[in-house]
């Protein structure tokens, strides 16, 4: 059992390890190895941004704080599901309602899990049908991810509603060179089986991606037996998930290219939900399925040798969930069914201005809807918006935009951000800040939804959309030629009119105020070119200003560190430590609405070995420690998992 770390010895050690070993690791390693130090320079690159400012940008030109995951770092880490990848990511708080397949969402810098903004190939995905319009990260597979950006800061002026707390954009693969197929097979602890194939290739006009993934987990213990009647039955959750991927593209001359993408999830979760409120777990499983489909297409027209860029979109998502709940004491079974859809069209002009000076204008038309057995509703919003990006001079970059909203229901809102980056002479510190404000218009679940009759629960026509200012300001110190790499940013948040229940629980009201601030602090050092590190950590104080407590699922300490070795030219291996310090929650019926939970530590290893040309085992495994550790409350994360398997590209 890995033990939890006590608040004073976990600033010390975080402290030690920022500021201190890695810089003298590094040290050491290049007076040993010169040629590996000379090396180890590429391993330091600045790794390229495109949600930041919506164009190809150097993350180091980005006043933004943002985080890049790779697709070389999700298949190093054997990351199966979007949930999993996000988890270490700074700032950002993952909780996840048991195992594979149990609800995701995420915290980004305080603010709640509706205020972050998702879009997959573009397209926003956050689910119209749910009360607060949140996104499930846990569906998702990453079989046919090619980047995750995670944007943090109030990103609206750029992005418009829903992006008060960040941006987490995916972008998925595309084919390219010779025909290459590809298959995974991977099996483990509660009945793990994992499979996902892949076909892809492409040339100077076509290219084309296909994809399949299942993730299969046949018994996975989510509810505490404390929570159980005496006798009952304790039910493991059960999880399927097909996922499948297209995307194609197609140049129909040197200056005009068209694009499609696809993407089709079908997700099946039998999991043990409570019977009546309060009330202990049921003891027959309910059945949870969510289908998920996202497309869009895409036209680009280059004009004047490239120095006009045009970009004209069609995007549609579409979330059907379908909730089964078995008989209790408290009433006959039931089956509900939700639809959420968002159509969207949009234009977008890149404008080479000068050199390093680019404008970037855009328009989009954007409508959700909302239907169920007893409601259908539907609300629509227009925007445009203008950002310019440049360098002043060599050493100072900056983006800022501004956008104004006209939603149907709500009016006109305008928003912006602006984000400088100044490199210092001499050191290289690189001194980064923004500011900007956001704003969330009330979900229509949240205004029209009489979710609860029974419970005399209502809608509120009447909710006010909530609004945000945030800055941030930090910098970045390269060290040893950018081989070794140390950093900090603090981070604040004012939300007024922020959406929460009333008193009675009757309804939705406007509650007033919420601030969130902290700091995030990392530190990265390329040991050498086999070896690099990082550890990173992030102090978060977010608090209701009218009721003077802190909000609820904010941690205020997570720190991560992460180390990957390329042992051989055939053999490689990676570990990820995390550690989340005590949040206040409610317990799992919320019949106790506040309590100061205990923190947790994990640690997953993972390894692969390169049998042959076209073959890979692998195999990792998951809370080496076994720490068992409920997040929310009320229901248990996985403990120790062992899996294994293979990929294979045939030449």
């Amino acid at each position: 059992m890995f033990p939890p770390l006590r608040l004073s010895t976990a600033h010390a050690l975080r402290v030690a390890f920022l500021f201190s070993v890695p810089p003298a690791l590094a040290a050491l390693a290049m007076q040993a190895d010169p040629v590996h130090a000379r090396q180890a320079d590429a391993m330091m690159l600045d790794e390229i941004t495109v949600t930041a400012t919506a164009v190809p940008t150097p993350v180091a030109q980005v006043g933004s704080a943002v985080t890049v995951i790779t697709e070389q770092e999700i298949a190093r880490d054997q990351r199966r599901t979007l949930a999993d990848a996000l988890a270490t990511v700074p700032g950002l708080n993952m909780v996840q309602t048991g195992g594979p397949g149990g609800q995701a969402s995420v915290f980004l810098r305080g603010t709640n899990a509706n205020h972050v903004k998702v879009l997959v190939d573009g397209v926003p995905v956050n689910d119209p049908s749910t009360p607060n319009g949140v996104f499930d990260f846990s569906h998702l597979a990453t079989a046919d991810v090619a980047r995750i950006e995670v944007l943090r800061g109030p990103q609206s002026g750029l992005y418009g509603a829903d992006a008060l707390g960040g941006v987490i954009s995916i972008t998925t693969k595309a084919g390219k060179g010779p025909p290459k197929a590809a298959l995974m097979l991977e099996g483990g602890s509660a009945g793990t089986f994992n499979q996902s194939a892949s076909l892809s290739g492409g040339g100077e006009r076509f290219d084309y991606f296909f994809s399949a993934a299942h993730l299969r987990t046949e018994a996975t213990p989510v509810t505490p037996p404390e929570l159980v009647p005496p006798g009952q039955r304790i039910n493991d959750d059960f999880y399927d998930n097909w996922s499948f991927a297209t995307r194609l593209g197609f140049a129909v001359t040197d200056n005009f290219r068209l694009s499609v993408v696809g993407r089709y999830s079908d997700a099946l979760l039998k999991n043990t939900t409570d019977g009546g409120w309060p009330g202990a777990p049921n003891a027959a499983r309910s059945e949870q399925r969510n289908q998920r489909f996202v497309t869009r297409a895409e036209g680009v027209w280059s004009l004047w040798d490239g120095r006009i860029t045009n970009t004209f979109g069609i995007g549609y998502a579409n979330e059907d969930r379908e909730s089964t709940e078995p008989a209790t004491a408290f009433g006959p079974g039931s089956v509900t069914e939700y639809l959420g859809e968002r159509t969207i069209y949009d234009w977008r002009a890149d404008v080479v201005v000068a050199p390093d000076h680019k404008l970037i204008l855009g328009l989009q038309h954007e409508r959700e809807r909302f239907d169920d057995a007893s409601l259908t509703a539907s609300a629509g919003n227009s925007a445009g918006f203008i950002e310019w990006q440049g360098k002043i001079f060599d050493r100072l970059a900056f983006a800022a935009n501004i956008r104004h909203d006209d939603n149907d229901d709500f009016g006109a809102h305008t928003t912006w951000r602006i984000a400088p980056t100044f490199t210092l002479p001499v050191l290289e510190t690189r001194l980064k800040a923004s500011v900007g404000t956001g704003f969330k218009a009330p979900t229509l679940s949240q205004r029209f939804m009489d979710s609860r009759p029974l419970y005399n629960f209502y809608g509120n026509p009447d909710l006010r959309p909530e609004e945000s200012t945030g800055y941030d300001i930090g910098f970045e110190q390269p060290l040893a030629g950018e081989r070794v790499l140390i950093g900090a940013t603090y981070f604040h948040n004012d939300i007024d009119n922020l959406i929460n229940t009333n008193t009675d629980f009757t309804s939705y009201e406007n509650v007033g105020k919420a601030t969130t601030r902290g700091v995030e602090a990392f530190a990265a050092v390329a040991l050498t070119p086999a070896v690099d590190l990082r550890a990173d950590y992030t102090f978060t104080l977010a608090r209701d200003d009218v009721a003077r407590q802190e909000l609820l699922r904010r941690p205020r300490h997570k720190a991560s560190f992460t180390a990957r070795w390329q042992a051989t030219e055939k053999l490689g291996l990676s570990a990820t430590a995390l550690y989340v310090g005590a949040w206040v929650d409610g317990n799992r019926d919320f019949s106790i609405p506040r309590l100061r939970t205990s923190g947790y530590a994990t640690v997953n290893v993972a390894v692969d070995y390169k049998a042959a040309d076209s073959t890979v085992l692998f195999a990792r495994v998951d809370n080496l420690f076994d720490r068992r550790y409920e997040n929310p409350v009320g229901f248990l994360r996985p403990g120790l998992g062992v899996y294994a398997g293979l990929r294979f590209t045939p030449p």
